[in-house]
């Protein structure tokens, strides 16, 4: 059986409070055999790093998502750092970044964060899961200004070419979900431009169910469904892109 990675999804999101059981035995019969559960704010990061904690092929990260940035406390960035340090499920920071789309929380306040979150990555060496929606300069200058030998993904790629571009001088990775199988999905261009060691697949589940599950609650399961859509985008073979990116994905994160 081929083998997955679903290296961005949210498995403590209420959508899934009812049967997580029934979608972790999904995605076992899909091939998927290690996730990584993203933390949404503090308390998410708690709990996802106790969801991680209990479970093989599974771990967690530690970060508050500009959605929620304009309601983090004081003292978020260092109850980040605790975790961090208490739990070696979560191995990465993050989701981070920035959303101009939404703006649900004032732009300079999710800049300051995010800016935080890169520097904590750097100081514990953990990668920084990014977040980036309408916000292509802020996410670049961000990236330029960061400290060095800062790694990180830009997850749910869509598009951006100023991001993009510091992210590959970085040596940074690039994701993509099932939006890569919509007709709408327009960066082909730059999801070619990616090298072969640092692309990755998600499913962002959720949300963003790929075709033909598009519209319906999605779940680690589909991320067979991103990477043949991805492989076809390339014109590689799914064996191939399911191999490559789950190697990716554990040298990224620093799992077996």
């Amino acid at each position: 059986m081929i083998e997955y990675f679903d290296s961005h999804c949210h498995l403590t999101d209420a959508a899934f409070r009812d049967d997580l059981e029934a979608v972790f035995r999904r995605a076992s019969d899909a091939g998927v055999t290690r996730m990584v559960s993203i933390a949404s704010n503090v308390d998410d990061a708690r709990a996802a790093a106790r969801l991680a904690g209990g479970r093989d092929g599974l771990w967690s990260t530690a970060g508050v998502h500009p959605h929620e940035a304009g309601d983090a406390a004081d003292d978020a960035i260092d109850a980040l750092r605790a975790l961090v340090g208490e739990h070696r499920e979560v191995v990465a920071v993050g989701e981070t970044g920035l959303d101009y789309f939404y703006d649900n929380a004032a732009r300079a306040v999710q800049r300051r964060l995010f800016e935080k979150h890169l520097e904590l990555g750097a100081e514990t060496g953990l990668p920084v899961v990014v977040h980036a929606r309408d916000a292509d300069a802020d996410v670049a200058a961000a990236l330029a200004g960061m400290p060095p030998r800062t790694i990180g993904v830009l997850h749910c790629f869509t598009g951006g070419a100023q991001a993009f571009e510091r992210a590959m001088e970085a040596g940074w990775y690039v994701s993509f979900s099932g939006i890569a199988s919509f007709r709408s999905f327009e960066p082909i261009d730059l999801l070619r431009e990616v090298p072969e060691n640092r692309l990755l697949i998600e499913t962002d589940s959720p949300y963003l169910a790929p075709v033909p599950h598009r519209g319906r609650r999605n779940e680690p399961a589909n991320v067979a469904h991103v990477a043949a859509a991805v492989a076809a985008h390339l014109g590689c073979a799914l064996d191939e892109l399911a191999s490559r990116t789950t190697a990716n994905a554990r040298r990224f994160y620093g799992v077996a």
